[in-house]
């Protein structure tokens, strides 16, 4: 199958349960109204979102050849996903993660740092990419400790050069990074995501506005900041504005809530809408996502949203 989105990112398994607070560990047992297994990791997230929204997918990632990279195989094939060649590895452990999701929607995790969650490389991304993709989105920077801003740099380059449009998003950046140091790469990223609190510690900038405007600085050609309940605020070379967020919305778990914002927007990006039409329907896929417990669950009967 031609994909015409790829994905680059983190694919592993999620173990959820709910709800859990700080007292879990006081004592030796305590009951959980859910415990659950579910696909998970940024990339994958994204993914599964977009194929259950119709798009052609392939995944670029990094699974071991075990019980939990089997899981995620089949979730792919089960989704129509494309793993690219050469994504399973006998001397990886699949990534694991834990996470104990709290009676507010927040979570915390337990991550395993030695699983495949942070062994993505260059060798790892198959360039030149395919002429049949349209659009790239690398899941997150700073999740991958192989991937530096050079890597960043000919990733987006190359993909650039072939006319793909580029995104990215971002997770909490883990050596002090700051937006110019990322300056490079982010000359080449026509759309770059981060939620408010990501953006504030790369750019020391408190409001997202600010921030957004500090990103475009550094060389992103548009900025979309994650508020959570307060919506996403929208900063280009041209314009901001910010898109407020779904109203009467519970919040159950905020797993892959981010992730299913960027599916969204890229979703809504691959079929040639306005910038303000991409926040609004990215908005709404954030929203269901928060309603239901795991990362992507809310979108397993979705076709349309339009």
């Amino acid at each position: 199958m031609d994909s015409e989105i790829l994905i680059i990112g983190a694919a592993i398994v999620d173990v959820l349960a709910r709800p859990v607070g700080a007292d879990v560990f006081k004592t030796g047992s305590k009951p959980a109204d859910e415990i659950r297994m579910s696909t998970g990791g940024d990339a994958l997230n994204e993914a599964t979102v977009l194929a259950r929204l119709g798009k052609r997918v392939r995944l670029a990632t990094v699974i071991g050849k075990d019980m939990a990279g089997r899981m995620l195989a089949e979730h792919c094939a089960a989704e129509g996903i494309v793993l690219e060649d050469g994504c399973f590895h006998d001397d990886i452990a699949t990534g694991i993660n834990i996470v104990l999701v709290e009676d507010d929607g927040e979570r915390s995790f337990l991550t395993n740092p030695h699983g495949s969650l942070r062994k993505l490389s260059l060798s790892h991304i198959k360039m030149p990419f395919s002429p049949c993709t349209k659009i790239l989105c690398f899941a997150s920077i700073f999740v991958s400790p192989e991937i530096d801003t050079a890597a960043l740099v000919r990733i987006f380059k190359t993909a650039g050069e072939q006319g793909i449009t580029v995104c990215a998003d971002m997770t909490t950046c883990k050596n002090g990074e700051t937006a110019e140091d990322m300056a490079p790469a982010l000359a080449y990223v026509d759309y770059l995501f981060a939620n408010a609190k990501e953006a504030s510690l790369i750019t020391g900038r408190e409001a997202p506005e600010e921030s957004a405007a500090c990103l475009v600085q550094a060389g992103a050609a548009n900025v979309i900041i994650k508020c959570g309940g307060a919506g996403c605020v929208v900063h280009s070379r041209t314009e901001c504005f910010a898109v407020p967020a779904e109203p009467g919305v519970e919040c159950v778990d905020t797993t892959g809530a981010g992730d299913s914002f960027a599916a969204g927007f890229l979703n809504a990006l691959s079929e040639g809408r306005s910038l303000k039409e991409c926040a609004v329907y990215a908005n709404k896929c954030g929203a269901l996502a928060v309603s239901s417990v795991g990362a992507a669950e809310w979108s397993r009967s979705l076709k349309t949203l339009f």
